[in-house]
């Protein structure tokens, strides 16, 4: 099994008392979603009550992330010991245009053990993200989606 693979597998295993819907979005998402891209973390998106569960009930090293000019959650949390780190992101938020924008999936759609945003849904988070890599991996999805479409 990959590492990323098993990653996956513990965000599932770690989520699996889970009060609230949750999903996988970031790199791995788009991975998931057959993007040929690196995968450095597991990025999640999840309720503030789960966080607070999962990170009380983690065994091994927990970072609380402090608010940036363009992401905030509360909390963000980093956690260590995984076979790759996982990043814990409750009530996520964006600044665009000098606005703060709530990052709430409408869609989920069950891959293997974790859930991730449809394909369109991952690529206008992308899209809204607007970091360089953030625009690479939107066109990756583009592409992908133009693919399947013709």
């Amino acid at each position: 099994m990959s590492p990323l693979a098993a990653a996956l597998d513990e965000v599932a295993t770690t989520l699996r008392g889970a009060r609230d819907p949750w999903w996988v979005i970031g790199s791995a998402a788009a991975w998931l979603h057959r993007a040929a891209t690196s995968v450095a973390d597991i990025d999640v998106l999840l309720s503030p009550r789960d966080a607070h569960d999962v990170i009380a009930a983690w065994r091994g090293n927990v970072v609380i992330g402090a608010p940036g000019e363009r992401f905030r959650s509360c909390p963000f949390a980093r956690l260590e010991g995984a076979t790759l780190p996982i990043e814990l992101m409750a009530g996520l938020r964006v600044c665009s245009a000098g606005e703060w924008i709530a990052v709430r999936p409408v869609t989920r759609q069950s891959v293997g053990s974790v859930h991730v945003p449809q394909l369109s849904e991952l690529e206008s988070m992308f899209d809204l993200f607007g970091r360089p890599k953030d625009r690479v991996r939107a066109d990756l999805l583009r592409d992908l989606a133009a693919r399947s479409s013709a």
